[in-house]
């Protein structure tokens, strides 16, 4: 208990020095292990960790689904994705909220990032919207809220994470995300219609022809079969997850350069590189976390914490809700990537012993660190969807909340019935947990 107090302790000191939470990480660990002695301070043993957390096939679909988002972002799909939603929603009145919610559901089964969707969608939405006659403030709580889709939609950058910490099948976990982001779109567009109703401008979206429609319709179109090629395509088994990342980098290519016409050599250039710049972050993260989960495991850190919550073990129910709770706090000051990456080895013992199915609590996990990005003090989709829309963080954060409680609430009820989430993954994928999930419909 002392080397885990230890361990927090420099981990926190270090992150309010302002430390990068990869060195923060690093740091931690040694100090830990200078603590610990014997072979936890080997060098040697260090290095190895280090290039045991990047040293994955499966980590390499992580770069090539960033570089797909960045192909596909700059070359001209953004606007395309939102005029194809304007076709069917833009219509009715508080369209434009609507056709936010729906971009941001397609748009995120081809990032997987909600900070990239936030400031790629709200850069041309926020603006659009208020010129339509809505609040700036109202339009950016939306786009920020409505891009929580982004991480769960597949292809998921959160959830490659957790499933090579956690050693589960990524292909599960795509798939099982895809229910809840359709929960998700729905839980949003029913809370736009509650806010929006009294305030709404009635008309959003001026005629267009027949010949226009179908330009529009079939231009989108392009863009939208790059989540269904991947989706099939994991479910037939036709590739795997790193090679859908390849598969996903390519069709950009192609799309971007003899579809769209609007991908340069200068653009691929940039995409690259902004690619190799958060693929860099994150791979350097997922070392630095494979060296604090060793020095967690030799100092039995998860024995310690599984013992010392053994009373909710017997309860996976109660000890699901209660893991949910805590990530949800830890996620108010900390990213996705390093919460799942630090919390995952903890956790797993938990679950085994439980008897919580690792996919089915994957897909929470990250559906959890996702809202941690919608809450200040640290809120880095707050922060783009303040960027992009020009407004302050007090003018965004009450816009936001009926949102952010609506989505709470639809992960409460995903933690208590976990036949939402299993149901369809067993219809798509056909997924057999490996062990019963509890649910409080057992006991009625």
């Amino acid at each position: 208990m002392t080397l885990i107090i230890l361990f927090m302790v420099y981990l926190c000191v270090s992150m309010m020095l302002g430390l990068p939470i990869a060195f923060a990480l690093l740091f931690g660990s040694a100090a830990t292990a200078l603590h610990m002695g014997g072979s936890a301070t080997n060098p040697q043993i260090v290095a190895a960790q280090l290039m045991r957390g990047i040293d994955s096939v499966t980590m390499m679909a992580l770069p090539f689904f960033i570089i797909a988002g960045e192909l596909m972002n700059r070359g001209g799909l953004t606007k395309r994705i939102i005029d194809f939603c304007n076709i069917f929603v833009g219509g009715v009145r508080g369209g434009l909220g609507y056709v936010t919610i729906l971009a941001c559901l397609l748009f995120a089964s081809l990032v997987g990032s909600a900070v990239a969707s936030t400031a790629a969608l709200g850069a041309i939405l926020i603006p659009m919207m208020a010129d339509s006659g809505y609040s700036r403030p109202k339009a950016a709580g939306l786009v920020a809220a409505g891009n929580m889709v982004a991480p769960i939609m597949p292809p998921s950058v959160p959830m490659i994470v957790y499933g090579v910490a956690a050693g589960v099948s990524i292909k599960s976990l795509f798939l099982g995300g895809i229910a809840p982001a359709l929960y998700l779109t729905v839980v949003m567009s029913v809370t736009w219609f509650l806010v929006s109703r009294k305030d709404a401008p009635k008309v959003d979206k001026q005629k267009t022809s027949l010949k226009e429609t179908a330009r529009i319709f079939m231009s989108g179109l392009w863009a939208l079969l790059l989540p269904l090629i991947i989706i099939v395509g994991l479910r037939g088994g036709v590739f795997t997850a790193t090679e859908a990342g390849v598969v996903a980098v390519i069709y950009a290519l192609l799309i971007g350069v003899l579809v769209y016409r609007e991908l340069s050599l200068k653009d691929i250039f940039r995409a690259l590189v902004s690619a190799a710049k958060t693929s860099a972050v994150v791979m350097f993260l997922a070392a630095t976390a494979m060296v604090a989960g060793y020095i967690m495991t030799i100092a039995r850190m998860p024995q310690i914490i599984t013992a010392a919550m053994s009373g909710l073990v017997d309860r996976p129910i109660l000890l699901n809700v209660m893991l949910m709770v805590v990530v949800l706090v830890v996620g108010m000051a900390m990213d996705v990537v390093p919460t799942i990456l630090i919390l995952t080895p903890i956790f797993l013992p938990l679950l085994k012993a439980s008897g919580i199915d690792p996919v089915y609590f994957g897909i929470l996990f990250t559906l959890v660190n996702v809202l941690g990005l919608l809450t200040p003090p640290v809120g880095p989709v707050l922060n783009v969807a303040c960027a992009a829309g020009k407004v302050k963080m007090e003018e965004i954060l009450m816009p936001t909340m009926p949102y952010f409680i609506a989505q709470c609430i639809l992960l409460f009820v995903m933690t208590l019935i976990p036949e939402t989430i299993l149901t369809p993954l067993r219809w798509i994928a056909g997924y057999v947990p490996r062990a019963p999930v509890p649910s409080i419909l057992n006991y009625f």
